[in-house]
């Protein structure tokens, strides 16, 4: 099994070069292979020199933590062990990210609301861990179909998010996110979004380097908040925390502190602009007065869309929006010159982007934003329907 003390200075323990994300990510040549994205994932976290990782089995990820927990059994992960269920997941994840271990986990749906008070604790305590988020349905009737509602219950954990479109942005996401989190002025947990069965499930084509280089190890030493130990914030604060105590210094400090949560949040911006190559990416007519605001597999169809529409000569552009926490929000705007209607297309029934969008564009922007259209449990959303959307909207009463 692997050891710490099997690391030197060049080779982590698993006899992997040390290598930089930007080497990892951008320098070392890739060949191509064929993968679903749980197995991407388990590539991705085979080169990040992971030092911990916890387990539940919940559809759709099972497999991309069994994959995780079979790293460990080769070697690769050094330590690897399944929670009594979701909500001890994620606190055993808090123990060990604060103990100064790079860690990693997965969940999907009603794992995620039963984990939920975890998050907000996550980047209350800075730890930089990573959450693999495989979207599923959460409502009633139970359905563990495609379907991102739960990313709504995540925006205000005071977490990074990313949204990954198919398999070579998760694994290319995974591995650039624990660099952002890890950075001292970051130092936030980052949680790493794509749709379940759509990416989860689905085999792709990906470009991948070779397997015998990874990243640096994580330096716990270097965060903001030293490795968790009873007499050292943020430990003595959780063994006798004097924010529960009522006064005005507890007060002030509660406070000020969530505002320095959100603050290292944006802080993040420059570190993923980098690593993403931008917050949000463009495809289609610059000079487009029809834009589409997506994220996820829901960027795919409105290509689909915008390629059909192209045929009909209207001519329109899809705004990927790679990060939702922070929010894109000077990206957008920019990318919005000119456009007269944004539609929204989303995998859910509450429209929880098209909301973000309004907020963003408020009093910044004179494009009508329309929030549609709209699928969930496990409903695809044909090019037709984003289509009929947009007839409807430039030729009323007619429709496509």
């Amino acid at each position: 099994m692997s050891k710490i003390t099997d690391m030197t200075k060049t080779h982590n323990w698993s006899g992997q070069k040390l290598v930089t994300a930007d080497h990892l990510l951008f320098d070392a040549p890739r060949e191509k292979h064929f993968m679903t994205g749980s197995e991407v994932l388990k590539e991705a976290v085979k080169r990040c020199t992971v030092d911990a990782s916890v387990s539940y089995p919940i559809t759709p990820q099972s497999e991309a933590a069994h994959l995780i927990g079979e790293l460990w059994a080769e070697g690769y992960v050094g330590v690897y062990f399944r929670g009594e269920n979701e909500f001890g997941v994620m606190s055993e994840v808090a123990g060990c990210a604060m103990a100064g271990a790079r860690t990693i986990t997965t969940t999907s749906g009603p794992g995620t609301l039963r984990a939920m008070e975890n998050f907000a604790q996550w980047s209350g305590t800075r730890i930089p861990c990573q959450l693999i988020l495989m979207a599923r349905g959460i409502n009633s009737p139970l359905t563990i179909q495609p379907d991102n509602l739960e990313v709504s219950y995540m925006l205000e954990t005071g977490c990074q998010i990313w949204y990954a479109e198919n398999v070579q942005e998760l694994f290319d996401m995974s591995i650039a996110a624990f660099i952002v989190a890890e950075k001292p002025d970051v130092h936030v947990p980052i949680i790493t979004v794509v749709d379940g069965f759509f990416v989860s499930h689905t085999r792709e084509a990906v470009m991948l380097p070779a397997d015998d280089i990874a990243l640096f190890p994580y330096e716990p030493y270097k965060s903001p908040l030293p490795p968790i130990d009873s007499e050292t914030p943020p430990g003595r604060f959780l063994r006798d925390p004097f924010v529960m105590k009522s006064n005005y210094i507890s007060y002030a400090t509660h406070a000020s502190w969530q505002w320095e949560v959100r603050s290292a949040v944006e802080r993040s911006r420059p570190y993923a602009k980098h690593f993403l190559n931008g917050l949000v990416h463009v495809t289609g007519e610059e000079d487009a007065e029809i834009a589409f605001v997506t994220c996820g597999t829901a960027s795919n169809q409105a290509k689909e869309a915008h390629r059909e529409l192209m045929k009909l000569g209207i001519k329109t552009k899809v705004i990927k929006l790679r990060t939702i926490r922070p929010f894109p929000t000077e990206e957008l705007i920019e990318a919005l010159e000119g456009v007269k209607n944004v539609f929204v297309p989303e995998f859910n029934v509450v429209g929880w982007l098209e909301k973000e969008v309004k907020t963003a564009l408020y009093k910044k922007s004179d494009a009508d934003v329309v929030g549609g259209p709209r699928v969930a449990g496990g409903m695809s959303m044909p090019a037709e329907a984003i289509i009929q959307e947009v007839m409807e909207k430039i030729n009323p009463g007619k429709g496509a």
